[in-house]
């Protein structure tokens, strides 16, 4: 199968690097160092879990160089999409899906802005990797599961496509879970992930602390919460007893778990607030549902959605 994965970052280099050495025919559109050093030399794996290894594969940072694919793998930040998404048309051949895994619950119809509905599969992934030199991914924990199905269409069974897909993800040794209907798959992820990043970069601190006040504890719950009502104003089945899972999924966290948000706004970067506690606090006011704890955190996060030096004004 030919794979493009637009984005070879610690998500889609370490998918791509799987799918290589499981031997499909897969390609990367980046740029930079990283990009370079997988040209030369192949992309380097270090994990306890599928084991250290380097995969070799085409990296170009035009997608015309590639050609069409039968599958592409969206992996980007959310905040790359402006140059990003145009690159898909040009990876699109007869009948291919594009896979989106980012953050957030605006990526498939962004992408089927694009590419259209069709040709549109929307996926969340629970992974914890990091690049750790150009050409370099270090992968913490043994966690590297993808949930996805379909999101426009028919959503009453798995689709033929997507089982197809899955087959070729554990193959290569992925944890897939392929499902009828992938949006509730990406909100249940969404309704944690959203307040998990908006308090640990409010507070600058990881879980542990938070989890640990009891009215930091109960106000994440809470938000928790205010995402869940979102999804449900939206037809989005989240279960009844989401809040209590939510907990106890937070509580067995390691207390050092910090978010990519967090991890990025450390270090100066851009951050995904937009396309998490933004697109929460849009949805809500579209939908007259109260957003009030997301809101406050949307927007002391907000100035630093470009890196420190638009935030600080320079």
């Amino acid at each position: 199968m030919r794979i493009a994965i637009v984005g070879a970052g610690a998500v889609g280099g370490y998918y791509g690097a799987l799918l290589a050495r499981a031997g499909e025919d897969v390609a990367f559109v980046a740029r930079g160092a990283h990009r370079e050093a997988i040209a030369a030399g192949g992309i380097r794996i270090l994990s306890e879990a599928v084991g250290d290894f380097t995969a070799r594969a085409r990296a170009e940072a035009d997608p015309a160089r590639l050609g069409p694919a039968d599958v592409v793998i969206l992996a980007v930040k959310t905040y790359d999409n402006a140059g990003a998404l145009p690159l898909l048309p040009a990876l699109i051949g007869p009948g291919a899906v594009v896979l989106t895994l980012q953050n957030g619950v605006d990526s498939a119809e962004e992408v089927a802005g694009v590419v259209g509905e069709a040709a549109t599969l929307g996926g969340a992934t629970y992974i914890a990797t990091a690049i750790e030199a150009p050409g370099v991914i270090r992968q913490t924990g043994a966690h590297r599961r993808i949930v996805f199905g379909e999101w426009f269409g028919s959503r009453a069974s798995v689709s033929a496509r997507v089982q197809a897909l899955a087959d070729v993800l554990r193959r290569a040794d992925i944890h897939a879970e392929p499902v009828a209907d992938a949006r509730p798959a990406v909100w249940e992820k969404f309704t944690y992930l959203a307040p998990f990043a908006a308090f640990t970069g409010a507070a600058r601190l990881p879980i542990g602390p938070i989890w640990a006040d009891a009215d930091g504890r109960a106000a994440f719950l809470d938000a928790v919460d205010e995402v869940a009502a979102v999804a449900r104003a939206q037809g989005i089945a989240i279960p009844a007893d989401h809040r209590r899972r939510i907990e106890d999924y937070a509580t067995a966290l390691p207390p050092s778990t910090r978010s990519s948000l967090l991890i990025d706004l450390a270090q100066g970067r851009r951050i995904e607030v937009e396309a998490l506690q933004g697109s929460v606090v849009r949805r809500g006011r579209r939908l007259g549902v109260p957003t009030p704890i997301m809101a406050a955190l949307y927007a002391v996060l907000k100035p630093h959605a470009m890196g420190h030096d638009k935030a600080m004004g320079q």
